[in-house]
């Protein structure tokens, strides 16, 4: 499985991730549909942090000269920064500026779903909502261009997988719109809750996670104490924008293959108890949550209190969806609260559907299955029942036949 695994002992931020992954293979060109889309340019430098070779990276004004390719001192060159310019924009402009960039479909889900971790964790430290919120530092140009880059560079690197150890948050004190915070900010402090990944003070007294970088690896990376046992092919180092006496100040980006397993995928489980659902009502659950972003709906009959029978409702979805989803089951059932129980995670397997040929008294009728596979080998293949169900039907075939054709024809394959 191809994974990027990254060193998080100087912290993270959006341009140490895009200098990390660009000195560890990235292509440059993937960017360029973002700085076509908000007039900014990527300037990319070569530097030296403590006598380590480092990739930094600056977003900043299109009407800079130069083509931001070039290895340069990134301090000498004059160019305007990015940095706090565009206008304050809510949640829903963010994510409406990020569909107008025409991104491939996957890069734009991962982009969005990263502004909604942001979103999620302003509105839970101001005590508001998501539609409510204002972005400022992170709804600038600049934090767009971040956050839309990694995820561009990390489809043109092929990664699969991003694993960091502890991320370091730094210590002292940051002045911001609200007021002077301790480090690590609010904001951070709830993404690293929302995340799998583990957070640490130090190793100085500067912000060395910002709640960009914090969101972006919230949603692609999973934690680890130590790198893990992979093969390497590409490393490389980005750099922040502190200098260190004694340390350097960049984020190394290792790319390998590891051995091949079950994905881990982040997940939250929904819960809600009730006592007066109609039969009807429980049947069409499945469906309607579904279409609001559930995985996986599950119905449990339990006794209640003064033994009246009742259900149990759980759905596992994506952490990004949990609100969307328990406003719909909400909606759907009339419960008057739904439980959260955290974002944990599922091992899956890698899935697929085929269609296979099975051939009854010389005529072919096509049969969808479903292949399980970890790391590309296959361990396990299921028929789809209701298209099983249409050939016994027109055949007079057992079901079980028509499934049992249908998924050995799918091993040879």
């Amino acid at each position: 499985m191809r994974t990027l695994a990254l060193d998080g002992w100087m912290g993270a931020s959006g341009d140490m991730l895009l200098g990390a992954m660009l000195a560890a293979g990235g292509d440059r060109t993937v960017l360029e549909p973002v700085e076509d889309s908000i007039g900014v340019r990527y300037l990319v430098d070569g530097v030296t942090k403590n006598g380590i070779d480092a990739t930094a990276v600056e977003v900043v004004m299109a009407n800079d000269s130069g083509d931001g390719t070039e290895a340069h001192d990134h301090h000498d060159h004059d160019h305007t920064p990015a940095e706090g310019h565009g206008p304050s924009r809510t949640h829903a402009e963010v994510v409406e500026l990020v569909e107008s960039m025409d991104l491939p479909v996957p890069v734009e889900a991962d982009a969005k779903a990263i502004f909604e971790l942001l979103g999620e964790a302003e509105a839970s430290v101001h005590g508001t909502s998501i539609d409510d919120i204002h972005f400022h530092e992170v709804g600038a140009d600049d934090a767009i261009a971040d956050v839309v880059g990694v995820c561009l560079l990390l489809a043109d690197l092929g990664v699969e997988r991003v694993v960091t150890t502890p991320l370091a948050a730094g210590g002292g004190e940051i002045e911001m719109s609200h007021g002077t915070y301790p480090v690590p900010t609010p904001a951070v402090v709830d993404l690293a809750e929302r995340a799998d990944w583990s957070l640490r003070g130090g190793p100085v007294d500067a912000e060395l996670l910002t709640p960009t970088g914090a969101a972006i690896l919230a949603h692609h990376a999973e934690g680890a104490e130590a790198l893990p046992t992979f093969r390497v092919n590409e490393s490389g180092y980005g750099a922040g924008g502190w200098d260190f006496p004694d340390r350097p100040n960049v984020l190394r980006a290792i790319l390998g293959e590891t051995d091949g397993d079950l994905d881990r995928e982040r997940i939250t489980v929904l819960e809600t108890n009730l006592d007066d659902a109609a039969p009807e009502l429980l049947g069409a659950l499945q469906e309607t949550l579904v279409e609001a972003g559930a995985l996986d709906v599950s119905v449990v009959p339990l006794t209640m209190k003064k033994s009246r029978p009742g259900h149990l409702v759980k759905v596992v979805c994506a952490p990004e969806d949990a609100r969307r989803v328990a406003r719909r089951l909400a909606e759907e059932t009339g419960t008057l609260g739904v439980r959260e129980g955290g974002a944990g995670h599922r091992w899956v397997a890698d899935r697929e559907t085929r269609t296979v040929s099975v051939t009854v008294d010389g005529t072919d009728y096509e049969v969808a299955v479903k292949i399980a596979s970890a790391d590309r080998d296959v361990y396990d293949v299921s028929a789809e029942y209701d298209d099983a169900l249409a050939v016994a039907e027109e055949t007079g075939l057992p079901i079980r036949e028509v499934m049992r054709r249908a998924e050995a024809t799918a091993w040879e394959s």
